[in-house]
C-alpha cells in the first residue's frame, strides 16, 4: 500500500494573505511544514500542491516536491485529486500546509485505519475530539460530527449536533479536526461530483462525500493542531522554532 502526504498550499489566503511565505526561524512556514511532513517517515512520499509560482519555486528549490494546479479550485479535496489523478498511490493523507508543527500520533492513527481496512469499506478516515465547554460547542467555526456505533461518520454540522433537548443522556460533543486520509479513488470521485445543497449550505466539503454514499472513518484524538492563521499565531509559532 503506497502512502502519500500532499500539502494543498494557497497562497492568497483570506485572514492572512501570504502567510505560507512569513518566516519562521530561517525558513518559510510552508519549508517548515513540508519539512515536517517527511520527518514523521509515515510517507512514501512528500508533495506540496500550489497554485503559487513562489510556493513552488520555494520547495523545489530547496530540493522539495511540488505540484502546480492547472486549474482553480473551490476546495481542498479537488486541489489534491487534480494533483494524484496520475500518480501511482494507494492512500493520500491530506496535511495543512499552514501547520508546521506535525504531530506524529494523529497521522498514524488515520493511516491505520486503511491498514486494518481489509474488506475496503472506508473511503476517507479523519480525526475527531471530544469539545465540553459551551462556548465551542456552539461556535459555528467548530464544526461537529455525529457517528454511528462503528464509528463511521453520519454528519457534519456547523450547528450543535446532536441538539440537546433532552439533557444528562451522555451526549459528548465531538469536534472535527481536519486531517483527511483519502483513498485515491475516492478522491478522484469526489472531483467529478457536482457540489450538493448540504456543502453548499454548511459550506463543507466533506458532505460532499457523504451526499454521495462514502464512507467517512472517524478516529477519536486528543489532538490540538497549531495551525498559523493570524499574524499573532505566527508570532507565537516563532518562540517554539
Amino acid at each position: 500500500m503506497k502512502i502519500i502526504a500532499v500539502i494543498p498550499a494557497r497562497y492568497a489566503s483570506t485572514r492572512f494573505p501570504a502567510k505560507l511565505m512569513q518566516d519562521l526561524g530561517g525558513k518559510t512556514v510552508i519549508l517548515r511544514t513540508y519539512e515536517a511532513a517527511i520527518n514523521t517517515n509515515l510517507f512514501d512520499d512528500v508533495f506540496v500542491v500550489t497554485d503559487s509560482d513562489l510556493i513552488y519555486d520555494e520547495i523545489i528549490s530547496h530540493g522539495g516536491k511540488a505540484i502546480k494546479s492547472i486549474k482553480e479550485h473551490e476546495s481542498g479535496s479537488d486541489r489534491i485529486a487534480e494533483a494524484v489523478e496520475n500518480l501511482d498511490v494507494d492512500i493520500v493523507i491530506n496535511v495543512q500546509g499552514d501547520e508546521p508543527f506535525i504531530d506524529v500520533e494523529p497521522l498514524a492513527k488515520v493511516i491505520e485505519v486503511f491498514r486494518n481496512d481489509l474488506d475496503q469499506k472506508v473511503d476517507l478516515a479523519s480525526l475527531m475530539r471530544e469539545i465540553t465547554n459551551e462556548d465551542d460547542i456552539n461556535n459555528p467555526n467548530n464544526v461537529k460530527v455525529v457517528v454511528d456505533q462503528n464509528r463511521f461518520a453520519l454528519y457534519f454540522s456547523r450547528s450543535v449536533i446532536p441538539y440537546p433537548r433532552e439533557k444528562n443522556v451522555g451526549v459528548r460533543y465531538m469536534q472535527h479536526i481536519g486531517i483527511y486520509a483519502f483513498r485515491k479513488q475516492a478522491l478522484l470521485d469526489f472531483y467529478s461530483l457536482p457540489m450538493q445543497s448540504l456543502e453548499a449550505s454548511e459550506k463543507l466539503e466533506q458532505l460532499r462525500y457523504l451526499e454521495f454514499g462514502k464512507r467517512i472513518k472517524m478516529v477519536e484524538t486528543t489532538h490540538v493542531g497549531i495551525g498559523i492563521d493570524t499574524p499573532e499565531d505566527l508570532e507565537r509559532a516563532r518562540k517554539m522554532v
